[in-house]
């Protein structure tokens, strides 16, 4: 079975990812008006809320999203709703084996650097860092959250340079205080 993602506004249900459709969704609006809840029948997904994967994101494993505004809470959001509606998603290819990434005190790969092989529950603490303004993916798939222990507004990242916050896939600026690998099981795709 290959990942499938499937969307549910009021009274229906779109399918969104298949093994027809290998790519990732950077603008959905050309699917759907108004995405509120989705299911997760196979691997796992970010979802964003802007097209061009931009905006607020959560990560998606298999199961059922019925109420964004109610998860946004049980992630450390608060009040906020993380998630009005899924404007892209980004299906996230199984990784075995190591994980690395540097961080970077400065833009542009400036300032103290650090190499993190394993999760990171406060860089602050870690590191004694009070700032990671870029990074450099080198193996493995990771989420950068805006608290420390995994909590608040999330990030994903995969192997890359991301010389700024912002080549991150956030349309606003946002402090990282920890990050984790994901290690979910993730099946379909293999990276």
């Amino acid at each position: 079975m290959e990942p499938t993602l499937a969307c549910m506004p009021p009274h229906s249900v779109w399918r969104l990812y298949s093994p027809l459709s290998s790519s990732d969704c950077p603008d959905l609006n050309m699917y759907l008006n108004r995405c509120q809840s989705v299911r997760v029948e196979m691997g796992c997904f970010v979802i964003y809320d802007r097209s061009n994967f931009m905006g607020n994101q959560m990560f998606l494993k298999r199961g059922e999203y019925s109420d964004f505004q109610r998860m946004g809470s049980m992630m450390g959001m608060g009040d906020m709703t993380m998630l009005e509606s899924i404007r892209s998603c980004r299906m996230i290819p199984m990784h075995r084996g190591q994980f690395r990434m540097r961080l970077y005190e400065k833009e542009s790969f400036g300032g103290q650097m650090h190499e993190l092989m394993e999760d990171c529950e406060s860089i602050q603490e870690r590191y004694r860092m009070s700032e990671m303004q870029s990074c450099n993916v080198m193996d493995g798939h990771w989420l950068m959250y805006e608290q420390p222990h995994f909590r608040g507004r999330m990030m994903y990242v995969r192997p890359g340079e991301y010389r700024s916050i912002r080549d991150m896939g956030m349309s606003t600026m946002m402090r990282v205080r920890s990050i984790r690998r994901i290690m979910d099981a993730c099946e379909g795709q293999r990276h």
